[in-house]
This record gives C-alpha cells, structure tokens and sequence, in this order.
C-alpha cells in the first residue's frame, strides 16, 4: 500500500512536502472556520439573552405580602376554566436570587419560585359600567 502511495506520488509529479505544508494550510483554515462559528454562536446567545432579560419584569415581594402560586402541574380539574393559581399565601421570607419562603393558612412553610408568584390584592372592587345608549345623529340630505 505504502509502495503504491509512493508510485502515485512519484507518477503525478507531485511534491510530498508541498502536499503536506498544502494539507497543514488547510486543517488551520479549518481551525480558523470553527472559531469564527463558536464565536458567533456565543455573540449570538449573548444577544438573545439580552433581549430575554429585558422582557423579564422584576417582581420585589415584601415580608407579609399576600401571594398567589401558579401552579401549572395542578391536574386534578381537566378544563381551560379552571384557575391555575392557588393561594393565597403569606410571605415570610424573601431569599437571594429570586426564591421566596410562603407560609400557609394552616401554618406550612415552603419555598417557591418569585417568578411563580404575583400579589394578591384582597377586596378589590371592580368598577361596574353602566349602560350606555347613543343617538344616531340625524343624517343630512
């Protein structure tokens, strides 16, 4: 095998230290290709990260707050009615990085995610609109 890679060699006229200084050219234009690739999926994920981050609104809970868990693994009521939000709890820690201590009704302590919960705002009345009927106004010939 060796003989016939050398008989082809010598044949074509071909230079084996040309080849070979040819072949390391191109696995370093390889090498070259593949930076420039991850380069530009990390610039792109950065940048898409960015964007994420900014739709992302920032919830601050205080010590007392009433809350309400969204829970989207509750499977017991089959239905798009149902309400996927339980509650409500009471804070009672507010931890680093997003994690809040909530405290039951009956007394149970448990730890939740912030992005799971939102502000329960008791007794809110909701404004009631009254009827309201419009007269044409008269068309002019």
């Amino acid at each position: 095998m060796e003989h016939k890679a050398y008989w082809a060699v010598k044949e074509l006229n071909m230079d084996s230290k040309l080849s070979g200084e040819k072949r390391l050219l191109q696995l370093n234009e390889l090498d070259e290709f593949r930076l420039q690739a991850y380069e530009s999926s990390r610039l792109y994920k950065e940048k898409t990260k960015r964007w994420h981050d900014k739709k992302i609104l920032k919830k601050e809970f205080k010590i007392g707050d009433n809350v309400l868990l969204f829970n989207s693994r509750f499977k017991i009521f089959l239905g798009k009615l149902r309400s996927r939000w339980s509650g409500p709890f009471t804070v009672t820690n507010v931890n680093m990085f997003g994690s809040v201590e909530v405290m039951t009704t009956n007394g149970e302590k448990f730890k939740a995610n912030g992005h799971r919960l939102k502000v329960y705002h008791e007794n809110v009345i909701v404004g009631v609109v009254e009827e309201v009927t419009v007269n044409p106004l008269p068309m002019e010939a």
